[in-house]
Parts: structure tokens; sequence; C-alpha cells
């Protein structure tokens, strides 16, 4: 599938979410249908408490795309970097502004003009002081070596036809010892070519998910330890049918190979604090 294209659909449907957000209705979450709101409750619906919901703009809440709540399972302490790749109406970067406190800092990365605008207005009306949203793709992002903390994203990272280079990117910019802490859709065993072949459901959290087990071999590659992937909802027959069927794709024909092969989960993994350590020649360099 051709990268450009991913990325151009990617940008056309979470700007029309943003801007339905900011016209007063909520986004169309991980379906094919922009008209039929809360398109796919099982992936997103209830991620967030009512006591986080309550610190934030309803617009951020309404703009929220995510398959899990990252900022809830990452471990963020005071004083943090934290950077939000894919950040959309700015819901995690606001929350984890909160956790890491005025000596922290929350970066938001997002390439979508309408939800760096929606971002912005979220943090205006929060009145968080120790956020910035920037613009730019994951597979660039615009920050220096060595600069952050924890990385957090919430269903994004599957939406990058390189995720080659977001890992690495992630890596790059990461400090020694920073966490890696997403939550992504990932499947168990292969998936229908026909589900892939389908763009809109690259936008849909669904085509562009990769198997555990890839993504353990990619951070892996890109130079990540301590991996783990924690499922947090998998999902059966029927919640698949939703956002499957919408795209035309026959759920019962492939019900063995879909039922439990999707969830949402939460990957970890760490950056070595001492590369210099893991190259070490023998007892006595590394003391």
């Amino acid at each position: 599938m051709d990268t450009t294209n991913i990325k151009e659909v990617v940008k056309e449907k979470y700007g029309q979410a943003a801007l339905r957000v900011q016209s007063g209705g909520s986004s169309s979450c991980c379906g094919a249908s922009a008209a039929k709101e809360l398109c796919c409750d099982p992936i997103t619906s209830n991620l967030y408490d009512a006591s986080q919901s309550g610190q934030l703009p309803e617009e951020a809440l309404l703009a929220s795309l995510g398959c899990g709540n990252p900022t809830t399972l990452a471990k963020l302490n005071a004083g943090d970097v934290v950077l939000d790749l894919g950040s959309g109406g700015g819901i995690d970067v606001l929350l984890s502004a909160k956790r890491v406190g005025p000596t922290g800092k929350a970066y938001g990365l997002d390439m979508t003009d309408e939800m760096l605008a929606l971002a912005n207005e979220n943090k205006r009306k929060s009145g968080a002081e120790n956020v910035e949203f920037l613009k730019g793709e994951i597979e660039h992002i615009p920050l220096p070596d060595n600069t952050v903390d924890v990385i957090i994203s919430n269903c994004v990272i599957n939406l990058s036809a390189d995720k080659d280079r977001v890992l690495r990117e992630a890596f790059r910019v990461l400090k020694p010892g920073g966490r890696f802490a997403v939550s992504d859709v990932v499947t168990r065993g292969a998936m229908k070519p026909e589900i892939r072949e389908s763009v809109l459901l690259w936008v849909g959290c669904v085509a562009g998910a990769l198997q555990d087990s890839e993504y353990r071999s990619k951070l892996t590659s890109a130079g990540f330890e301590q991996i783990e992937i924690e499922p947090t909802r998998i999902y059966n027959v029927e919640d698949a049918r939703e956002f499957l069927s919408a795209e035309g794709v026959d759920v019962d024909s492939m019900a063995a190979e879909v039922d439990g092969k999707f969830m949402s989960a939460f990957v970890r993994a760490v950056k070595p604090s001492s590369p210099a350590a893991e190259a070490c020649c023998g007892p006595t360099c590394c003391s």
C-alpha cells in the first residue's frame, strides 16, 4: 500500500474528526463510517474514569480516538518530560501534564492542522502551562536526541506505514533509561489480506496493526529492551463485526480467524541506560 496514500487518508479522516468536535459533535472513532458516531464502542469506550474526565475540557474527551489509556498505565514522575505521538485533541497530553507537574513538560505531536488547532484550544481552556503541541510526523519527530523521559501514544503507531522508522525515532529522542509506554491495537496471528487492503481500515486502527511477535521484534531491532505487551481488551467476533462489516468484509465467513485475534494492548519497553555497557568486551572494561 502506498505510504503517501495512507498518510493522506489518515490526515483527512482525523482532520474531519476534529472539525466535527469543533462544530459540536463527537469524533467518529475507529471505524470506517464517518456518519455513525461512536462507531466502534468496544475499542474507544470507557477509557477515562470520572476523575480524569472531570479535569479536562469536554472537547478533549469528544476528540479521543484512542484504544487505551496510556496515562494510567505509564509510570510518570514529577519533573518528567513526556511526548505523546499522534496527540490528537490533546487528552493524554493534558492528563500527563498534570501528573508531571510544573517542573515537568508534556509535548504533543500531530500532523493534522485541525487536531492541532483543537488541542491548542483545549490547552487554553485547561490553563495548562507545561504543555506544547508540535506539528510533525511520528516518523520524523522534531525534537533533539536524548530529550524525553517517557513516550506515550494512543492507537496511533498502528496507523503508520513505516513503523520501523517510528520506533527508531522514539528510541532516538528518549533519554538513556527512558520509557516507551503506548496503547496500541495488535493482532495475534496473521490477518486476512482483504482487511489490510482497505485504506479506511488503516485509519480505523485495524489493518495497520502489527502482530504481537512482530511488534516485539521491531522494538528489539530499534534498540529497546525489557519489552512487554500486556493485553488490555481482547475483541471477539461481535466486537469485530461492527468495524469490519462496514467495509464489506464477510465476518461470518472468517469468524474463526477474527475471534480473539484483535486486541488493545499496553506496549512497554526501555531504552538502555548504558549503551556502552552493552558492548562491553570483558569483565574489566565495564568496571
